[in-house]
C-alpha cells in the first residue's frame, strides 16, 4: 500500500487501504497488526537545549503499549517503545549546532525480521546518521489511526511539522526531486521526467548527450521538506512552469552571478527561491511522486530550458548499509557511478534570496 496516515498540528488523516486510494479519511477499529513499516517525522530541534517530546502515545487495549520519540537537551534522539513490560530503546547521537534547520527522523521496523533502524537526515545538507534498534514490536492499525486523527491521543512538540506512517520500509538518503511532468531535453526532443527510462539519452547543460544509467521515483507526503515548489517562467531561463522538490538545485550562471559571487555558476536549492513571484509553493494532493535520473558524471540536465542538477549519489556505492536503505537498493552496486563533489558552490539561503530578488527586479 504505502502511506496510510499523515498528521500535523492542523489535522490528520488515516486510510487503512492507503492514502493514495482513499478519497476521504477513514477510521480503523480492527486490531490488525502492522508487522513492518515506517514512521517519518520532520521537526526543528530546539537550539537552546530545551528537551522535546517529538511524538508520544500509549494504548491500554488489547494490551498495554507505548511509543516515545524525544530529543535530549545534551544532543541525541532517544526512542522508547514498549509492549507490556517488554521495553525496547535506543539512542541516536547528534551534535546540536544552535541552528533551527529541519531534521527528518525515520523510524523503520520489521518485527518478523527482528530488525529496526532510526535515521536522522538533514535535508538541507544531505547528511544522514542511523542507529540499529533492538528487535521491534509491531504496531496496530487502530493505534496509528487514533494517533493520526485525534490530537488528544498523542503528545507532539510544537516544533514538529508533521509525521506520517507507511506500511512499507521507506528509503532514506538521496531523494528524487522532479515531478513527472517536468520536460527534460533528450537526443529525441523533450520528454517528461516520469517517462524516461534506463538507456535513454539526455542532453546536458553543455550540449553533450549522456545515457541515463537508472531512473528512480518515490512517493512522499507533500509537506515540510517534501512540499513541491513551482518555478515560474520566464524566470531562471524557463520556457514554462515546472514543479520540483524543495531540494532540487538549479544551476544558475551569468554576469550577475559572476559579479555577486565571483563564480561562473552557482547551485541554488528551489526552496531558497520561493518569494511569491518567481517561485512559490505548489498546491495539490497530500502525496507527491518525485522522479530523477542517475547519470555517469552527475551532469546537469535541461528542464524546460533551465539547467538543473541530476541525482547526486556521491560515494554511496561504498556504503552497503546506506545503499540498501536508499532508492537505489535494487541497483547493481558494481555498476553504480561515484560522483565527485559538485564544482559549483551551493548558495546559502540569504545569498539565494538576494539573487532571486535581483533576477525578479
Amino acid at each position: 500500500m504505502g502511506w496510510v496516515a499523515i498528521a500535523s498540528r492542523y489535522g490528520g488523516r488515516f486510510a487503512a487501504d492507503g492514502l493514495e486510494r482513499a478519497s476521504s479519511g477513514e477510521g480503523c477499529s480492527d486490531m490488525r497488526l502492522m508487522p513492518r513499516g515506517t514512521l517519518l517525522l520532520e521537526t526543528r530541534l530546539s537550539p537552546d537545549g530545551r528537551p522535546q517530546t517529538l511524538l508520544s502515545f500509549q494504548r491500554n487495549y488489547p494490551w498495554p503499549g507505548s511509543f516515545c520519540l524525544r530529543a535530549l537537551p545534551c544532543g541525541g534522539i532517544i526512542l522508547v517503545e514498549a509492549q507490556g513490560e517488554d521495553i525496547r530503546h535506543a539512542t541516536l547521537p547528534h551534535r546540536p549546532d544552535g541552528r533551527m534547520d529541519t531534521v527528518r527522523l525515520t523510524h523503520s521496523w520489521d518485527a518478523p525480521a527482528r530488525w529496526g533502524q532510526l535515521t536522522l537526515e538533514r535535508p538541507e545538507s544531505g547528511s544522514l546518521h542511523s542507529v540499529d534498534l533492538p528487535p521491534p514490536h509491531p504496531m496496530l492499525m487502530a493505534e496509528i489511526a487514533a494517533v493520526a486523527t485525534d490530537p488528544e491521543r498523542r503528545v507532539m512538540d510544537r516544533d514538529v511539522d508533521f509525521f506520517a506512517v507507511s506500511d512499507r520500509i521507506e528509503p532514506v538518503g538521496p531523494m528524487p526531486t522532479l515531478t513527472s511532468q517536468v520536460p527534460i531535453a533528450t537526443a529525441m526532443g523533450e520528454r517528461k521526467a516520469g517517462d524516461l527510462r534506463r538507456g535513454d539519452v539526455v542532453r546536458t547543460e553543455h550540449g553533450q548527450t549522456v545515457p541515463v544509467l537508472r531512473t528512480v521515483s518515490r512517493t512522499v507526503p507533500a509537506l515540510g521538506s517534501f512540499r513541491p515548489v513551482r518555478l515560474r517562467a520566464p524566470y531562471f531561463g524557463l520556457r514554462r512552469d515546472i514543479v520540483v522538490a524543495p531540494q532540487q538545485r538549479l544551476v544558475i550562471g551569468g554576469s550577475q552571478v559572476e559579479y555577486m559571487f565571483g563564480r561562473e555558476a552557482v547551485l541554488v536549492p528551489a526552496q531558497y527561491l520561493v518569494n511569491g513571484v518567481s517561485a512559490l509553493y505548489a498546491k495539490g494532493p497530500e502525496l507527491v511522486t518525485y522522479h530523477h535520473l542517475l547519470l555517469p558524471g552527475h551532469e546537469a540536465i535541461i528542464a524546460a530550458g533551465c539547467a538543473v542538477e541530476s541525482l547526486y549519489v556521491g560515494r554511496l556505492r561504498r556504503k552497503p548499509g546506506q545503499l540498501a536503505r536508499s532508492v537505489l537498493a535494487q541497483a547493481d552496486r558494481a555498476r553504480l557511478p561515484e560522483h565527485a563533489k559538485p564544482v559549483w558552490p551551493v548558495l546559502k539561503p540569504f545569498e539565494a534570496i538576494t539573487l532571486a530578488l535581483e533576477r525578479a527586479a
